[in-house]
C-alpha cells in the first residue's frame, strides 16, 4: 500500500433498481469509515441522484460509469459532465474494457473525456488493462504504457494538479469468469504504471487494482506498495460484501 488515502470503491455496472440502490446506500450512512480510506460507489445513471442524496454529508463519494466529451448537443443516449454534476456525482469512470470492446471506446476518446471531466471538476477514474493475448505475448507493460500516456495526453495545463485516478484492470481478470491477478503480478504492473504516469503528468497518480477482488484476496493487494486502492466488482454489490472488504482494508492500514 502506498502513502495517502486508500481508495476502496465499486461499480455496479448494469445492476440495481433505484430502490435497491437506496437500500445499499442506506446501509452506509451509519458506517464510520477509517480516515485512511476513501470509499466510493459508481451506480448506473438511473441511481446516481438517489444514491448521492442518501449519502449527502458522508465520506462516500459517488460517480458515474461513463460520459461524453461534448458539453451538450445531438448525442442521443449520452450523458454530459454537467449532467453528472447535476445528479450529485463527483467522479466518473472512463475507458472500461467492456466499453472499449463493445462500444467503440478508444484511447483518443478516453483522452477527450478525461479532459472534459477535469474541466467540470469531476475526478476521472481511468480504466486500463491488457488482454490475455497481450499478456501471453509479453506486451502487458507496452500496452499499459500506451494507454496511460494517451489517457493523460490531453489533460489541460491548468488541471495537471487535479485529482486523477487510474484503475489497473487486466481484461482477463474481470467479469464472472475472470482470474484474479496474483498480488505480485499486480504490484509489478502498478510499479510500471506509476513510472509512466509520473513521467506524463510530472507527479504521482494513484492507481487502484480491479479484477476479481474479494474478501479473500483484498489484503494481499493493498499490502503491495504500489497499489493505492481497490476497484471492486460483484463482491461489493451487496452492502455487507462491500463493508467486509472495507473492514479488512482498514485493518491492513492500521
Amino acid at each position: 500500500m502506498a502513502n495517502g488515502s486508500l481508495w476502496i470503491g465499486t461499480s455496479w455496472k448494469m445492476n440495481k433498481t433505484r430502490d435497491e440502490a437506496r437500500q445499499w446506500a442506506s446501509a452506509m450512512t451509519t458506517v464510520a469509515f477509517s480516515e485512511r480510506l476513501q470509499p466510493f460507489v459508481i451506480p448506473p445513471f438511473t441511481s446516481i441522484a438517489p444514491v448521492a442524496e442518501a449519502l449527502a454529508g458522508s465520506r462516500l463519494l459517488v460517480g458515474a460509469q461513463n460520459m461524453h466529451w461534448a458539453e451538450a448537443g445531438a448525442w442521443t443516449g449520452e450523458i454530459s459532465a454537467a449532467m453528472i454534476r447535476d445528479c450529485g456525482a463527483t467522479m466518473v469512470e472512463l475507458g472500461h474494457s467492456e466499453r472499449r470492446a463493445n462500444f467503440g471506446e478508444t484511447d483518443e476518446t478516453v483522452a477527450l473525456k478525461v479532459a472534459t471531466a477535469l474541466r467540470h471538476g469531476l475526478t476521472p477514474l481511468i480504466c486500463i488493462g491488457e488482454t490475455a493475448a497481450e499478456k501471453a505475448d509479453g506486451r502487458a507493460d507496452e500496452v499499459l504504457d500506451h494507454q496511460v500516456r494517451m489517457a493523460l495526453s490531453s489533460v489541460p495545463a491548468d488541471y495537471r494538479q487535479s485529482t486523477v485516478l487510474l484503475a489497473y484492470e487486466p481484461v482477463w481478470s474481470i467479469g464472472e469468469g475472470g482470474t484474479p491477478a496474483t498480488a505480485a503480478y499486480a504490484g509489478e504492473r502498478h510499479a510500471a504504471i506509476a513510472r509512466v504516469a509520473q513521467e506524463t503528468l510530472g507527479r504521482p497518480v494513484p492507481c487502484l487494482y480491479g479484477g476479481s477482488v474479494n474478501a479473500g484476496n483484498c489484503r494481499d493487494y493493498v499490502d503491495q506498495p504500489g497499489i493505492d486502492g481497490l476497484f471492486i466488482g460483484r463482491s461489493a454489490w451487496q452492502a455487507d460484501g462491500y463493508l467486509k472488504i472495507v473492514g479488512l482494508c482498514a485493518d491492513a492500514c492500521a
